[in-house]
């Protein structure tokens, strides 16, 4: 009897070992579906050499054991090129997707992932938001297999004007945003929260540009110098932001931006030596955040010969290798649910993937524009420049309600 209890025994340790990292040697592909063509190109080559760096570094030390494997698709920022490649990414039985080039891309990635999971028991797929950041992701349009590792609009917009109530010399402020989404959300929490904390300044214009179609903003810096604007608000990226700084300095613009992509390719040669102290960002990491981050900008730039920004990357990968050794699977249905409420420890202390609605809480950062120095030493597109710290907002400062009413399977 003690023979055959001990055998059982022996039986059961094997059989929880075995569980325990049946996951243990899988390789996980993730689809990234974004930009590697166009004017927004160099953005998403980018965040995929990134994606694929951090990958090649965590498949080394994940606690899962897994192997992430990039698998690319060019969707051209187009809604419809996305769900192509969302369709061939199935079809190839990759049920990891990452994205955020775009809120109009993410928003029908987002239903359509739902009606791929609803019918197709089985077959879940997750989608992994990188920086897409349309609030009503994680609010109205809330959805359980979407999770945002960038910060929403509202979020960067309240540490925004948490800073600019203080600043005197902020009188008369003018939008321009995208037209889409993105741009819309931007300018519409601006006007809320600049009425609520100052309600002496005044909104004196506003333009939203078509996406990514723009090579001539000269014409928007007449409107805005016309209009006695002493500061721009805009949540522009990428060439829309570049062309629009680019054209700012040739029509003599003095007044300040405030932005939520400074650091993002192509606007630091934009701005070259010019906007020293007038040009601000907001994002939840920076150039010179030092520690881990430092070293793997240095890497990433001595690698590629370009700069290291989209910082979810790194959140996305180490919470997947986590939630997956938590779930001791791969499988995306018990990977949700792992990664629902996960704490876990970043490059700017611990954040958490709020339950209730798929948002990571984490700080964000105020960073100015200005030369290099001793304590700022980071410069972007070697301009000499750099992001400098002004004020961190904790992620109880920076995080915002939410309305989301989550239906989960």
């Amino acid at each position: 009897m003690k023979f055959t209890t001990k055998l059982v025994t022996a039986a059961a340790m094997l059989a929880f070992a075995g569980a325990a990292f049946a996951q243990k040697g899988e390789t996980v592909k993730i689809a990234f579906i974004d930009p590697l063509s166009g004017l927004m190109g160099p953005v998403g080559s980018n965040q995929l050499k990134g994606f694929q760096y951090f990958a090649d570094k965590f498949n080394k030390t994940n606690p899962a054991g897994v192997k992430f494997e990039i698998v690319a698709f060019d969707n051209k920022l187009s809604p419809a090129e996305s769900l192509n490649a969302l369709k061939a990414a199935t079809d190839q039985g990759i049920r990891y997707i990452t994205q955020g080039d775009g809120s109009s891309v993410a928003g029908a990635l987002i239903d359509a992932v739902a009606k791929h999971n609803e019918r197709n028991p089985g077959k879940e797929i997750i989608f992994l938001n990188h920086s897409a950041i349309d609030p009503d992701f994680t609010n109205s349009k809330c959805n359980y297999w979407h999770f945002r590792f960038d910060a929403d609009s509202s979020m960067k917009m309240e540490a925004l004007t948490t800073f600019m109530k203080d600043q005197k010399d902020v009188k008369n402020v003018y939008l321009l945003n995208q037209n889409y989404s993105h741009g819309h959300q931007v300018a519409k929490y601006a006007k809320e929260l600049l009425a609520l904390k100052r309600p002496d300044v005044k909104i004196v214009g506003e333009d939203l540009t078509p996406l990514a179609q723009v090579r001539d903003f000269s014409p928007y810096v007449a409107k805005i110098k016309a209009a006695g604007a002493d500061t721009v608000i805009t949540g522009n990226w990428g060439s829309d932001l570049a062309l629009l700084i680019k054209a700012a300095n040739e029509g003599g613009y003095t007044g300040k931006f405030y932005t939520y992509y400074t650091g993002v390719t192509g606007t630091p040669t934009a701005l070259g030596k010019n906007g020293s102290g007038r040009v601000f960002q907001v994002s939840y990491n920076h150039y010179n955040m030092g520690g881990d981050m430092g070293k793997w900008q240095a890497e990433y730039k001595a690698k590629f010969k370009d700069d290291f920004y989209t910082g979810s990357i790194i959140h996305i990968l180490t919470a997947l290798g986590q939630s997956m050794a938590a779930a001791k699977s791969t499988d995306p249905v018990k990977v949700a649910k792992a990664l629902e409420g996960m704490k876990f420890k970043s490059f700017s202390g611990e954040v958490e993937m709020r339950k209730t609605d798929h948002q990571l809480q984490q700080p964000l950062y105020l960073t100015v524009w200005q030369p290099v120095d001793k304590k700022f030493t980071y410069s972007p597109e070697n301009t000499g420049m750099t992001l400098a710290l002004v004020k961190e907002f904790p992620a109880y400062i920076a995080s915002t309600p939410t309305s989301c009413q989550m239906k989960r399977p």
